[in-house]
Order: structure tokens, then sequence, then C-alpha cells
């Protein structure tokens, strides 16, 4: 969808692309594995190969944590807590003293913020001090997930103090023009359009397995709808148990298999007792699980971006979702996929049952053109695109204003 909004101009932008040095702060990064963690990696990789330096802020994972430093990564490691539920993952706590005496004693060009906890915050606050550009990203919808957890009074402190957060950045990084326009409703300001990308390489039909197939316990011809993602609440999981029911209608043979792990793992085990459980599966193992399977079913509606949709497409597979956030802007319904409108799901359960009544011809078909459309989204140019935001940080903060005047015009703001 385009927007009628105008473009951000920012004054005085650096004339060559000269490296830079790059705070990156964070609540999460791999190896903990969930789509915040593994998109920042993906730029701070890329950032890395195009030679700009990285220090690379976020809580102590684990006690063995400092011998397992990532490719000689420049991190620093403070200390976090775990998140209820979420055990194995650490909210960083507050570092206004280390952060002051590690970022005086060698500034850094700009602070990109990822994440906006206890320890995002510190970091904002510091860099503010010290007169350092920052630059946030919009990566979770905190004030959706209280909804979803009996604590739905919290919507709208939750939403103002984000707000606060965001605004006092230069520029404030968002995966989807939906969700611009919702922020912006919200009185978020300088919001820059940056989506997300996919590794066509790991993501790829060539790693179909007939051999995984069988371990599932099912034939060549046998349809097999998947799931990715974590298993909680906010995820919607009924409405999967649901279509899941509508396939099986349609078609007694179609299986399920669920790859992920969460606290609502037992309940979704009850309402599909059938289904084939793979825990968490990474790198080739999960490129492996996508392509060896037929049809993908995704039924949030609280993601910002929602990189298994991306992940799926690439894999060429027949993705069914709501028209929202990444499946809202990469499927066009009935060719590359297929899209229920947001909340509608008696819609949704239909279109999973036609889902299996057309075919595997029809939906092999459909998986062809996904796979084609996620070719469009490389990660080469997702990164160029924040490099653009992190140049435009930095002129932000040199001249102490972002104005509409002449300059270099950064596309995608608003």
């Amino acid at each position: 969808m385009s927007s009628s909004l105008g473009p951000i101009v920012v004054e005085h932008m650096p004339p060559a692309r000269r490296s830079m040095r790059i705070a990156v702060v964070t609540e999460t990064y791999p190896p903990e594995v969930n789509g915040v963690a593994l998109t920042l990696q993906r730029v701070v990789e890329g950032l890395r190969a195009l030679q700009h330096d990285i220090q690379l802020v976020r809580p102590r994972q684990t006690d063995g944590d400092l011998a397992r430093r990532l490719d000689r990564l420049d991190e620093v490691l403070v200390r976090g807590v775990p998140i209820p539920r979420y055990p194995e993952m650490k909210m960083g706590m507050p570092a206004n003293k280390a952060l002051v005496q590690l970022w005086s004693r060698q500034r850094p060009d700009l602070v990109y913020i990822a994440t906006e906890g206890p320890l995002g915050w510190s970091a904002l606050q510091i860099a503010r001090k010290l007169k350092l550009p920052v630059c946030s990203d919009f990566r979770t919808n905190f004030h959706v997930y209280s909804r979803h957890y009996g604590i739905g009074w919290l919507y709208r402190p939750i939403m103002s103090y984000l707000r606060k957060f965001h605004n006092r950045t230069a520029f404030t990084m968002v995966p989807s023009e939906s969700l611009r326009q919702q922020l912006r409703g919200h009185g978020f300001e300088r919001l820059m359009l940056v989506t997300r990308g996919v590794d066509t390489e790991q993501f790829t039909p060539a790693r179909r397995s007939e051999a995984l197939r069988a371990q599932w316990g099912v034939s060549p011809d046998t349809p097999v709808a998947l799931y990715v993602g974590r298993l909680a609440t906010e995820k919607n999981l009924d409405a999967l148990a649901n279509a899941f029911r509508a396939m099986q209608a349609q078609d007694a043979a179609t299986r399920l298999v669920v790859v992920g792990e969460g606290p609502a793992a037992p309940q979704l085990a009850a309402a599909v007792p059938d289904a084939i459980f793979a825990g968490t599966r990474r790198g080739e193992d999960l490129g492996a699980h996508y392509a060896s399977s037929d049809l993908f079913i995704f039924p949030s509606m609280t993601e910002t971006f929602g990189n298994v949709t991306l992940e799926a497409m690439a894999s060429g597979l027949a993705v069914l979702a709501y028209d929202h956030a990444s499946a809202g802007q990469m499927i066009h319904s009935g060719s590359n996929g297929l899209l229920a409108p947001l909340g509608d799901e008696p819609t949704f359960v239909r279109l999973a049952r036609e889902l299996v009544a057309g075919g595997r011809d029809a939906a092999r078909q459909m998986g062809l053109r996904a796979r084609e459309s996620a070719g469009e989204a490389g990660w080469d140019r997702i990164v160029a695109q924040v490099e653009e935001v992190l140049y435009a940080t930095i002129a932000a903060g040199e001249t102490s204003q972002v104005a509409d005047a002449r300059g270099r015009t950064i596309a995608g703001a608003a």
C-alpha cells in the first residue's frame, strides 16, 4: 500500500558513506530464538559486512555467555532477569553507570535501540545525556499483548510509555505500512518504513526432504500444514486448531506440524492431539521443516511484521494468514496465498478448508508464486535501508533538527 504522506527531508547528509561506530542496544539476541533476535542478528551481520563497527549491548543470557562471544563481536553484557513465563529469556536491567563510562571513554557515532525494556530506556537516557544521536526500532506490539494476558487495563499506559520512548529518538523504524499508520494515529512521530528480509538460500523448496516426511509418518501425497512460531496466547492458537480441524474435515489424512515452544503448548496439544510437535528448529533443519510441508497456517493478529510468513513463502508454501503485517504486504489473495480479513475467524477457517479442497497442484502453483514474491525481500536491500536511517540519525543529531528543506530525501519516512 502506498502512502500519501510526504517524505522527511534531512539536511546535510554526509557526502560519503563513511564507516560508522554503532552502539546497538537490545534485550534479546541469538542464541535466543525469536523474530526480534534473529532479525537483529541479520541486520548486525549486514552492517558489519558494510565495514561498520558494531558494539552490541545486551543482557547476559547464561553463566557461560562470555565464553561464547559470536564471531569476535564487540559485546557488552549487562545484568538481566528472567522474563515471566519465558525463563530462557532475559530482560536487561538499567545500566546507567556502565553506559556513561563506556560511551564517554569511546563515543559511538550513534546509538541504535532495538527494544524498549529497562535496558533500552537506560540507554536512551544516557545517549541523550551525552548528546549522542539515537534512533529506535518498533518491533513488538507490547500494548496489544496486554489484552491477551488479562491486563488490558495496561494498554493505554504501555502505549503512552512507548510513544514517549520513541518520540525521544531521531527516527523510529517500523516494519509495515499498516503499523506506521496505526502508530501515527497514536501520536508517534518520525517513523521510517524499513521492512524485513528473508534468506532465500536457507528457506528454499530445494530443502524438501521425503526422509523428514517419513519421520512424520506421512506419504508423499499427504497434505501437511505447518505452523512456526511461539506457542503463546497472543498468537491466536485457537484459530490454528479450528483451521486444522476444518482441513481434516475436507481430507482426513491432513497432518499438522508445529515448530516452536511456549507456555500455551499444553493447551494446543490438547486441542490437536494428533499434531506433530517438533519443538524449536534452527538453520537448515528449520528450512527443511518448511520445505517438507505443503501449506503454512499463520493465525496471529499481533505481529509487527511476522518473519515466518516470508520464510514460508520463500520455501514455496501456500500461505493462509490474516490481512495484516507482512502477509498484508506480500500476499495477493488467491495468487500467492490466501488472506482472511483481520479478525474474521470464520473466513480464516473456511479458507483453510478450501486450501485443502483445491488440491496439491493448486497449492504448489500458489507456493511457486509465493517463492517469486519472497525473492524481492533480500537482506542486502533491507540492511541498506537500515544503513540509510542510521546516516540520517547522525545528520539529524549534527543539525539538531529534522526539517522540510533542501537536502537528501530518506525514502519511506513519514
